[in-house]
């Protein structure tokens, strides 16, 4: 405000200074053309007469201060005025000495001097002048005399109106602002005190408390308001997030634990034998290896889940469809699982994907809908369709007893189970669903589960990135053998 302020103050300073100037300068313009016609039009006989006829004009406008100055000069017959001080006195005036009489005699010689048109000069007395001269030749009876003319009129209204423009701009400058910091400061004090609240939870949140909440701006204060609902939305995120954390790291300590109890407790019973048999060595040697083999799957799945979320999780390449999911689904024929496998059509083309990641989460889905139906007549269906453009949908099917409406978006979860009363030997660690989950969301892609049509569960696993083959309009059906080996 105080540059704007400054700059204004200028532009309207020198503005009334060049306003008022051009009106003096109209004005002695029009009193030099009216002293010009006067001494024009009274035909003098001769130059005395002129100077008479002068000296008549001159003695009806007397000089003040705020008035106008004219100096005439005839050749032969002297100089009239009415401002005495410009006929450069010899005796100083009363008050004062004969230095400044001689200084005041050499401005008036400068005035005197000066050249044709227009020129502002100092003057004895008042101060600066703004002077017009002019030559204007008279006829007299002894033919044409030119006569000098001076029209002057003092700046001191200027420079009193530019003073006075001076004072109204310092004072209105000064309460503007003086308002302008009161404005501030309360607007300042508004918005501050919510966001040193704000600093005050962060604070708190940063020392590791995530409970305190951000409490919102006034109606006034939208941008605060906003600010703080997006604050409260990431830390009620952070608390999910971290209470998801602290939960699998519990789960996970869980699963491990029981493996390695089972194995501490075998190796006991064993060792209490001072001379254990061929075949407690053997049973011991089993389930010690069943178990570690148990400890490495749940490992693997662990490090699978921590790394989806680097960047050098998948390595995409073109995948051809069609032999991609034959073999893998004739993979599936040498486990040790009686169900009726079967597999639907296929659209011809290619996927951008990781084939392994893939694969893996396809594996995951086959071994979750063999665990989920009964040996034997279990039945477990796969097939790819097409969804939208550029996009493909892998859809597991199952004749079991299917997924609980409630509990269709949490299988997706970290060691969640959909029967609390299977043991982790039958049910698995809970992390295969979760893996697919990570896998789909790495391609940018989508997971879900829902109902089969026949009964049992259905999950689908929608990827982009399909392209399909140029012409192709058939889909590749094949079947698999109803016999397998259970992973």
């Amino acid at each position: 405000m105080i540059v704007s302020s400054a700059i204004t103050f200028l532009a309207v300073y020198r503005g009334t200074a060049s306003q008022l100037r051009n009106q003096i300068d109209a004005q002695i313009a029009g009193d030099a053309d009216e002293l010009s016609h006067a001494l024009a039009t009274s035909q003098p006989g001769s130059v005395n007469v002129l100077r008479n006829a002068a000296a008549n004009y001159i003695r009806g406008q007397p000089f003040r201060a705020s008035s106008t100055a004219l100096f005439v000069t005839i050749p032969g017959a002297g100089a009239v005025t009415n401002q005495p001080e410009l006929l450069r006195s010899a005796s100083p005036d009363p008050g004062e000495t004969a230095a400044e009489q001689a200084q005041e005699n050499q401005l008036s010689t400068r005035v005197l001097e000066a050249g044709m048109g227009y020129s502002t000069l100092p003057a004895p007395d008042v101060g600066d002048l703004r002077l017009v001269r002019r030559i204007v030749p008279v006829r007299t009876g002894s033919g044409i005399v030119h006569a000098s003319i001076w029209v002057g009129t003092p700046l001191a209204p200027v420079s009193r109106a530019q003073e006075s423009v001076a004072r109204a701009f310092i004072l209105a400058g000064a309460l503007a602002v003086v308002a302008a910091l009161l404005a501030a400061l309360l607007i300042g004090t508004r918005i501050s005190t919510p966001l040193r609240r704000m600093a005050g939870v962060a604070a708190h949140v940063d020392a590791g408390d995530l409970r305190p909440r951000m409490q919102g701006g006034d109606s006034g204060a939208r941008e605060v308001q906003v600010l703080s609902e997006a604050f409260n939305n990431m830390l009620d995120r952070l608390d999910v997030a971290f209470a998801g954390q602290r939960a699998f790291i519990a789960d996970a300590s869980h699963e491990l634990r029981t493996p390695l109890t089972v194995i501490k407790g075998q190796l006991e019973v064993l060792a209490a034998q001072e001379h254990p048999s061929r075949e407690e060595v053997r049973r011991v040697e089993e389930l010690v290896s069943a178990e570690v083999s148990r400890i490495s799957r749940l490992v693997d799945d662990l490090l699978v889940l921590a790394r989806s979320e680097q960047t050098e999780f998948l390595r995409l390449e073109q995948v051809p469809l069609e032999s991609f999911v034959s073999e893998l689904w004739d993979g599936f024929a040498v486990l040790e699982a009686e169900r009726r496998f079967e597999l639907g059509p296929v659209p011809a083309g290619t996927l951008r994907a990781d084939p392994d990641r893939l694969a893996q989460a396809l594996r995951n889905l086959v071994r979750n809908a063999i665990e989920h139906t009964e040996e034997g007549s279990g039945r477990v269906l796969m097939h790819v369709e097409r969804s939208g453009v550029g996009a493909v949908r892998f859809v597991v099917e199952d004749d079991g007893p299917g997924i609980p409406a409630g509990q269709r978006e949490a299988v997706f979860d970290r060691f969640h189970r959909t029967d609390s009363a299977r043991n982790r030997a039958s049910g698995g660690t809970g992390l295969g669903l979760a893996i697919v989950k990570a896998i789909a969301d790495a391609h940018g892609g989508t997971v879900r589960a829902s109902a089969a049509a026949p009964g049992g569960a259905r999950i689908e696993l929608e990827l982009p990135g399909f392209t399909p083959a140029p012409g192709s309009g058939r889909q590749q059906s094949l079947s698999a053998p109803a016999r397998g080996v259970a992973a």
